[in-house]
């Protein structure tokens, strides 16, 4: 009997201090931390994304990709068109998302007549234009963020890249890559 007694009151011990029994517990959230598209630098074409025709190309030795080997390519075509490349990503509550892209620009064009508008909507959130990027952006890939901030709720975050060129003004060829979406 003193060897039962002993036994349960080492268990109970055991209990508290663990704090209790494991299947009672809440599980903990997800963290906000790390990298959430799976194909950031398209290197898998156009997985993942809401694409237009034509939009994911292979580099080459003249315009390559920033990293990897393929990249998302706009206009270029100097005809009178419109592209879009766009993706959905979910925000888990009290989370921040950061997008972080970059973006070259190739152009014979000499006015503002070719433009690459990139925006994120997030729910709850009116969508909008982040950057407005013309054809003076420089033929050098450069970066660019926007953040979603942090809400109590879980959300959706499209982001998208909507490039209009006009025909008979020259060619501009807005290139995108490594688009991440990183939480935190």
């Amino acid at each position: 009997m003193k060897a039962f007694v002993t036994t349960v009151s080492a268990a109970t011990l055991l209990l508290l201090a663990t704090g209790g029994a494991s299947h009672g517990r809440p599980t903990a959230d997800a963290p906000c931390a790390g990298q959430i598209h799976a194909n950031p630098g398209f290197e898998r074409g156009t997985t993942g994304w809401t694409a237009g025709p034509r939009i994911v190309v292979l580099g080459d030795e003249a315009r390559p990709a920033r990293t990897g080997r393929a990249y998302a390519t706009f206009a270029g075509l100097d005809v009178t068109r419109s592209d879009l490349l766009r993706t959905t990503v979910t925000v888990p509550a009290n989370c921040d998302l950061t997008v972080r892209f970059w973006v070259r620009t190739t152009t014979t064009e000499t006015s503002r007549g070719d433009y690459l508008n990139v925006g994120l909507a997030v729910t709850g959130i009116p969508p909008k234009t982040r950057f407005s990027l013309a054809f003076d952006g420089g033929s050098q890939w450069r970066q660019y963020a926007m953040s979603t901030g942090t809400a109590t709720t879980e959300r959706t975050a499209t982001a998208s890249f909507l490039a209009s060129e006009v025909a008979g003004n020259g060619t501009t060829a807005f290139d995108v890559d490594d688009v991440t979406f990183t939480l935190s």
